[in-house]
């Protein structure tokens, strides 16, 4: 046990290197997120994220983007605690039966302009959980979905790509 504890002191931790990312890219991609976000909607983009059923992966990677390496509150980008604050559903996971009401209550009470984001392969089609006794399906099976994230799970950059691209697709619209 002694020899345990004196290399746990000795030895160097392990962690991960930081994301070969290029800062000013990233910066630049929230920065033209939250330009339009304020453009389209006169102030900051308010999301709420409704996790459906999933298996956390998809949450850890959009906790990634409150880090202080991504930080996209200061760009005007925040994570709401009710859906009457949201202009953004980012639904993850396939569906449960027990969550089908609960993201359909969550959908109504969401105020119009609303926009429905399905977060991950799970999300799109029920993923590898598709066919269980316990799952409805993808998002859209429930509700009207405006954009999937594909990936398992998809990195925090790609989030931020695919909410520009909901806003860039809803403001060709009007």
């Amino acid at each position: 046990m002694r020899d345990l504890l004196f290399q746990g002191l000795f030895r160097r931790p392990h962690t991960e290197p930081a994301p070969a990312l290029d800062q000013a890219a990233v910066q630049e991609l929230v920065t033209s997120l939250g330009d339009l976000a304020r453009h389209r909607l006169g102030r900051s983009l308010s999301i709420r994220e409704v996790d459906a059923g999933s298996c956390n992966g998809c949450e850890l990677e959009i906790h990634a983007l409150g880090n202080a390496y991504y930080d996209v509150e200061r760009f005007g980008i925040r994570f709401v605690a009710s859906p009457r604050h949201a202009d953004v559903l980012l639904v993850t996971g396939p569906v449960s039966k027990n969550m089908r009401d609960a993201l359909k209550a969550t959908y109504d009470a969401t105020p119009a302009p609303k926009w429905v984001v399905a977060l991950g392969d799970c999300a799109k089609d029920g993923g590898c959980f598709a066919g269980s006794y316990a799952v409805e399906g993808g998002v859209s099976a429930v509700i009207p979905v405006d954009l999937h994230i594909l990936g398992c799970p998809p990195p925090p950059l790609q989030i931020l790509q695919g909410l520009l691209a909901l806003l860039d697709r809803v403001d060709a619209k009007v």
